[in-house]
């Protein structure tokens, strides 16, 4: 046994262990475990081949202490240094009377004990007697006074109040942390949501500008040089200066008629606009005689 609760130690101290299990060590006596335990809240010693707890230590905080499986008589005065017991199995023992059972009077804390194939059992009028000798007990063997069957929860809670206090906390701390995560989720979403909301105007606007290119691309090439189009222009050109051409010629027979008209009294007239003038016809003999 002293060298299991060594192993089962872990390099603690002994007030720092609140659990401690020392199943199948097989030692007859209490032997290695002593006062210093003074936290130790659940001790079990299953199988382990005890005969006697003579030795067994004053354990003011405990609260659940399995010694099925052994082969126990007697002796449980031995326990009353653990008045803060809730929790007694002593199923498989070799308890036969209930007066063995008396000195578990004191103590007050004990709500459930079982004794489970104890010849004890057998014992006439065997539940009553338990239940009377210890008015605070809830369960015995199971079943409470009214042979309703223990609930498994109640059961697993015996001793065991503070450690699941504590992992309640600890349960709700990591709710309070997944609460969070979950916020945090959430906000990346909403990041997300806003990059995508984002990235889609800009899409948008990156679709209207290429709309905007390809309109401006559509209006050069109806603006590109078209070969046709420049021989139109320059036939129309052509005309106009043929027209500037006749319009010069016209000018010029009009200035050499006001000339001669000058030189002749003005009685030759100004040809007319798009007719050629007429040179007028001399007489060889008017010529001659003169």
């Amino acid at each position: 046994m002293e060298k299991r609760i060594e192993l089962e130690k872990r390099g603690r101290n002994h007030d720092q262990i609140k659990e401690l299990n020392l199943d199948n060590c097989r030692s007859t006596n209490i032997v290695g475990l002593d006062d210093s335990f003074v936290n130790l809240e659940c001790l079990s010693m299953i199988n382990i081949g005890l005969t006697s707890l003579k030795g067994f230590p004053n354990l003011p905080n405990l609260k659940r202490l399995e010694l099925s499986d052994n082969r126990i008589s007697n002796g449980l005065n031995h326990l009353k240094g653990s008045v803060n017991l809730q929790y007694l199995n002593l199923c498989g023992n070799k308890f036969k009377d209930i007066e063995t059972l008396e000195p578990l009077k004191e103590l007050k804390k004990l709500e459930i004990l079982d004794l489970f194939n104890c010849e004890v059992t057998e014992q006439p009028e065997y539940r009553k007697k338990v239940f009377d000798m210890l008015p605070e007990l809830k369960f015995l063997d199971g079943y409470d006074r009214n042979d309703q069957e223990i609930e498994d929860d109640e059961e697993d809670d015996g001793g065991e109040e503070n450690d699941d206090d504590i992992e309640d906390e600890d349960d709700d701390d990591d709710d309070d942390d997944e609460g969070i995560d979950e916020n945090d989720n959430d906000d990346d979403d909403d990041d997300e949501e806003v990059d995508e909301d984002e990235d889609e105007e800009e899409d948008n606007e990156i679709g209207l500008s290429y709309l905007a290119r390809d309109k401006i691309d559509e209006e050069d090439e109806n603006n590109e040089f078209n070969p046709e189009d420049s021989e139109v222009d320059s036939e129309d050109s052509e005309d106009i200066d043929e027209e500037d051409e006749e319009n010069d010629s016209f000018e010029e027979q009009r200035n050499s008629v006001a000339s001669v008209n000058a030189v002749s009294g003005g009685k030759t007239k100004a040809p007319e606009k798009g007719l050629k003038r007429k040179e007028p016809e001399h007489d060889d003999d008017e010529e001659e005689e003169a």
